[in-house]
């Protein structure tokens, strides 16, 4: 593709952009700061995976990693700012779900040890994962606040913090892990993931890009289940003072 052809599909901007100002949304501003940020992101990423591809030095692999995972923390933490010590939670949470991942895969020789495959598949986990924070945190943060009184009547007649918060907690997990397990249900009948139509387009034969697609559905499942549980059991100790007191002030 030129960036010719590139530009012609700026008109995928365009109408967005128009129907935004003619239903009065307000919607133009961020419309055109996200299509910029995109364009400028995607080409710097591109010249820098090159050269990384092009030395596949593990020091220049753990930099990007650490890049992505740094960059997702300090986006999800935004929804969990009422939970204490919520930005050093989210990132432990990264980095052991990213580890332990990349350990099944490299260890078993599923994917090579290369740069293509560890820094593309480690996009996939971390922009998984810190989507399934977001998620996470904000109903967590909705449940906690919506059933405060019924958590503390448990922790008046004796209950732990673990018994107090285990509803709302068992929730949040459920709810954020959703949108995941739905989506595989569909797949392949309502929508054709990116990587397999992307592998199918470059050329790459049907059987092989959906055998490679197979590996990464089963690989963002587990993502989004470790994701949930660990950020979740990391979190909900410090809505507890140490006399197992709700804490109503929250920073």
């Amino acid at each position: 593709m030129s960036y010719l052809t590139l530009s012609i599909t700026l008109i995928f901007v365009i109408i967005p952009l128009l129907l935004s100002k003619t239903l009065s949304l307000g919607l133009e501003k961020d419309t055109i700061i996200a299509t910029i940020r995109s364009i400028i992101q995607l080409l710097a990423v591109g010249y820098i995976l090159k050269f990384v591809f092009d030395s596949d030095n593990f020091l220049y692999i753990f930099l990007m990693v650490t890049l992505m995972i740094g960059a997702a923390t300090q986006n999800a933490r935004k929804k969990g700012k009422t939970i204490k010590g919520i930005t050093w939670k989210i990132a432990v949470t990264l980095i052991v779900v990213e580890v332990f991942t990349q350990s099944i895969l490299l260890g078993f020789h599923i994917v090579p040890a290369t740069a293509q495959y560890i820094i593309s598949i480690s996009g996939m986990i971390v922009g998984n994962s810190m989507v399934l924070a977001i998620l996470f945190l904000n109903r967590f943060t909705a449940e906690v606040d919506t059933h405060q009184e019924e958590m503390e009547l448990i922790l008046s007649l004796g209950g732990t913090p673990k018994q107090a918060i285990h509803r709302q907690l068992m929730t949040a997990i459920k709810s954020s892990m959703i949108p995941t397990i739905e989506s595989q249900k569909t797949i392949g009948l309502v929508q054709l993931p990116g990587m397999m139509s992307g592998q199918i387009i470059a050329g790459a034969d049907p059987i092989q890009a959906v055998q490679f697609q197979l590996l990464i559905i089963f690989m963002l499942l587990t993502t989004a289940a470790v994701t949930s549980v660990l950020l979740g059991f990391l979190s909900y100790p410090t809505l507890f003072n140490q006399r197992m007191q709700l804490l109503r002030e929250r920073n």
